[in-house]
Protein backbone atom coordinates (compact mmCIF):
# COMPACT_ATOMS: atom_id res chain seq x y z
CA UNK A 1 0.00 0.00 0.00
CA UNK A 2 1.33 3.43 -0.89
CA UNK A 3 1.92 6.08 1.75
CA UNK A 4 -0.85 8.20 0.22
CA UNK A 5 -3.26 5.25 0.43
CA UNK A 6 -2.32 4.77 4.10
CA UNK A 7 -3.07 8.44 4.77
CA UNK A 8 -6.44 8.15 3.06
CA UNK A 9 -7.36 4.96 4.94
CA UNK A 10 -6.40 6.52 8.29
CA UNK A 11 -8.40 9.67 7.51
CA UNK A 12 -11.38 7.64 6.35
CA UNK A 13 -11.32 5.59 9.57
CA UNK A 14 -11.48 8.78 11.64
CA UNK A 15 -13.94 10.68 9.45
CA UNK A 16 -11.36 13.35 8.65
CA UNK A 17 -11.11 15.32 5.41
CA UNK A 18 -7.85 16.76 4.08
CA UNK A 19 -6.78 19.87 2.19
CA UNK A 20 -3.29 20.91 1.13
CA UNK A 21 -1.61 24.30 0.80
CA UNK A 22 1.43 23.95 -1.43
CA UNK A 23 4.11 26.25 -2.67
CA UNK A 24 7.39 24.50 -3.56
CA UNK A 25 5.64 21.24 -4.51
CA UNK A 26 3.22 22.91 -6.92
CA UNK A 27 0.39 20.46 -6.20
CA UNK A 28 2.35 17.23 -5.96
CA UNK A 29 0.95 16.37 -2.51
CA UNK A 30 -2.68 16.70 -3.58
CA UNK A 31 -1.70 14.85 -6.75
CA UNK A 32 -0.31 11.94 -4.73
CA UNK A 33 -3.47 11.76 -2.66
CA UNK A 34 -5.85 11.97 -5.61
CA UNK A 35 -3.85 9.37 -7.54
CA UNK A 36 -5.42 6.82 -5.21
CA UNK A 37 -8.82 5.59 -6.42
CA UNK A 38 -11.65 6.55 -4.08
CA UNK A 39 -9.80 9.50 -2.57
CA UNK A 40 -12.73 11.86 -3.15
CA UNK A 41 -14.37 10.89 0.13
CA UNK A 42 -11.34 12.18 2.06
CA UNK A 43 -9.72 14.87 -0.10
CA UNK A 44 -11.47 18.23 -0.05
CA UNK A 45 -9.15 20.45 -2.10
CA UNK A 46 -5.63 21.63 -2.77
CA UNK A 47 -4.38 25.20 -2.84
CA UNK A 48 -1.34 25.79 -5.04
CA UNK A 49 0.03 29.14 -3.91
CA UNK A 50 3.38 29.52 -5.58
CA UNK A 51 3.51 33.32 -5.43
CA UNK A 52 3.30 35.49 -2.34
CA UNK A 53 0.22 37.17 -3.85
CA UNK A 54 -1.49 33.78 -4.12
CA UNK A 55 -0.59 32.98 -0.51
CA UNK A 56 -2.21 36.25 0.56
CA UNK A 57 -5.27 36.03 -1.71
CA UNK A 58 -6.11 32.35 -1.33
CA UNK A 59 -4.88 31.55 2.18
CA UNK A 60 -4.98 34.90 3.98
CA UNK A 61 -1.24 34.88 4.70
CA UNK A 62 -0.53 38.34 6.07
CA UNK A 63 1.77 40.71 4.19
CA UNK A 64 3.46 41.47 7.52
CA UNK A 65 4.33 37.80 7.95
CA UNK A 66 5.87 37.60 4.49
CA UNK A 67 7.80 40.84 5.03
CA UNK A 68 9.08 39.89 8.48
CA UNK A 69 9.84 36.21 7.93
CA UNK A 70 9.73 35.54 4.19
CA UNK A 71 7.77 32.97 2.25
CA UNK A 72 10.04 30.17 3.46
CA UNK A 73 9.38 30.26 7.18
CA UNK A 74 7.44 28.37 9.79
CA UNK A 75 5.36 31.49 10.36
CA UNK A 76 4.23 31.47 6.72
CA UNK A 77 3.69 27.70 6.77
CA UNK A 78 1.47 28.12 9.85
CA UNK A 79 -0.64 30.80 8.19
CA UNK A 80 -0.88 28.71 5.01
CA UNK A 81 -2.14 25.70 6.97
CA UNK A 82 -4.60 27.84 8.94
CA UNK A 83 -5.80 29.57 5.79
CA UNK A 84 -6.40 26.23 4.09
CA UNK A 85 -8.40 25.06 7.11
CA UNK A 86 -10.61 28.16 7.20
CA UNK A 87 -10.92 28.30 3.40
CA UNK A 88 -12.05 24.71 2.94
CA UNK A 89 -14.34 22.05 4.35
CA UNK A 90 -11.31 20.02 5.48
CA UNK A 91 -10.68 19.10 9.10
CA UNK A 92 -6.92 18.57 8.65
CA UNK A 93 -4.55 20.53 6.44
CA UNK A 94 -0.90 20.35 5.54
CA UNK A 95 1.17 23.18 4.09
CA UNK A 96 4.61 23.32 2.53
CA UNK A 97 6.82 26.22 1.52
CA UNK A 98 10.49 25.91 0.70
CA UNK A 99 13.45 26.29 -1.59
CA UNK A 100 13.56 23.33 -3.96
CA UNK A 101 16.46 24.80 -5.90
CA UNK A 102 18.61 25.48 -7.59
CA UNK A 103 19.74 28.39 -5.51
CA UNK A 104 19.04 29.52 -2.03
CA UNK A 105 21.10 31.72 0.24
CA UNK A 106 23.21 31.53 3.36
CA UNK A 107 20.13 32.21 5.49
CA UNK A 108 17.69 30.09 3.46
CA UNK A 109 19.63 27.31 1.76
CA UNK A 110 18.47 25.06 -1.03
CA UNK A 111 16.56 22.13 0.36
CA UNK A 112 14.98 23.98 3.30
CA UNK A 113 11.25 23.27 3.55
CA UNK A 114 8.83 24.51 6.20
CA UNK A 115 5.77 22.41 6.99
CA UNK A 116 2.52 23.25 8.74
CA UNK A 117 -0.32 21.08 10.01
CA UNK A 118 -3.63 22.56 11.13
CA UNK A 119 -6.80 21.15 12.65
CA UNK A 120 -9.42 22.36 15.12
CA UNK A 121 -6.90 22.02 17.97
CA UNK A 122 -4.28 24.32 16.47
CA UNK A 123 -1.27 24.52 14.19
CA UNK A 124 2.12 22.85 14.40
CA UNK A 125 5.14 23.61 12.25
CA UNK A 126 8.57 22.26 11.54
CA UNK A 127 11.48 22.89 9.21
CA UNK A 128 13.39 20.15 7.43
CA UNK A 129 16.76 20.64 5.75
CA UNK A 130 16.82 18.17 2.86
CA UNK A 131 20.05 19.70 1.52
CA UNK A 132 21.10 20.52 -2.02
CA UNK A 133 19.90 17.20 -3.44
CA UNK A 134 18.38 18.68 -6.58
CA UNK A 135 15.01 20.23 -7.29
CA UNK A 136 13.08 17.06 -8.13
CA UNK A 137 14.55 15.21 -5.15
CA UNK A 138 13.67 18.04 -2.74
CA UNK A 139 10.13 18.10 -4.08
CA UNK A 140 9.76 14.31 -3.84
CA UNK A 141 11.18 14.29 -0.29
CA UNK A 142 8.78 17.10 0.64
CA UNK A 143 5.77 15.14 -0.61
CA UNK A 144 6.84 12.06 1.33
CA UNK A 145 7.48 14.04 4.50
CA UNK A 146 4.14 15.85 4.25
CA UNK A 147 2.30 12.55 3.82
CA UNK A 148 4.15 11.11 6.83
CA UNK A 149 3.19 14.16 8.92
CA UNK A 150 -0.45 13.65 7.95
CA UNK A 151 -0.25 9.96 8.84
CA UNK A 152 1.27 10.71 12.25
CA UNK A 153 -1.45 13.28 12.96
CA UNK A 154 -4.15 10.82 11.91
CA UNK A 155 -2.80 8.07 14.15
CA UNK A 156 -2.77 10.18 17.32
Amino acid sequence: MSLAAEVLDAARARGITIATAESCTGGLIIGALTEVPGSSDVVDRGFVTYSNAAKQQMLAVRAQTLQAHGAVSEETAAEMASGALSGSDATLTVSVTGIAGPGGSEHKPEGRVCFGLANAFGVTTETVEFGAIGRSNVRAATVEHALRLLLIALRR
